[in-house]
């Protein structure tokens, strides 16, 4: 649901890193003056082997990565939504970033809501 002060903003991208933390494919962050609430967060395995991926919050406030998943499994041409009719909320410079067992062979699509706020960075 499309609250009046909020718009949605999806974003996709092939995992291309293989390293935690900085050196993570960012997938999103949350707009200066914005805070968000990731509804959708979905993972694809493009190869036919099993293949593990891993998936980290980062906290602008407190320059810390926290693991949404930390080394998942999935089977060959899988998929996972790791939200799952649940969502979390991001604040302003607040990133997901994610990176693989190797590249390229993941895909992710996160969907936020945002909501304009002024009083965030």
């Amino acid at each position: 649901m499309l609250r009046e002060n909020s718009k949605h903003q999806t974003t996709g991208a092939t995992i291309a890193s293989t390293s935690a933390d900085g050196s993570a494919t960012v997938v999103y962050t949350t707009p200066d003056n914005y805070s968000g609430a990731v509804r959708f967060l979905h993972i694809s395995n493009n190869n036919s082997a099993t293949k593990k991926v891993y998936v980290q919050y980062y906290d602008a406030a407190n320059t810390a990565y926290h693991y949404i998943a930390n080394g998942l499994s999935m089977a060959g041409h899988s998929v996972v939504d790791l939200v799952d009719g649940n969502f979390f909320f991001t604040n302003s410079g607040d990133k997901i970033v994610a990176f693989g067992e190797t590249t390229n062979t993941m895909e992710i699509l996160v969907s936020v809501e945002e909501f304009f706020d002024p009083h965030r960075g």
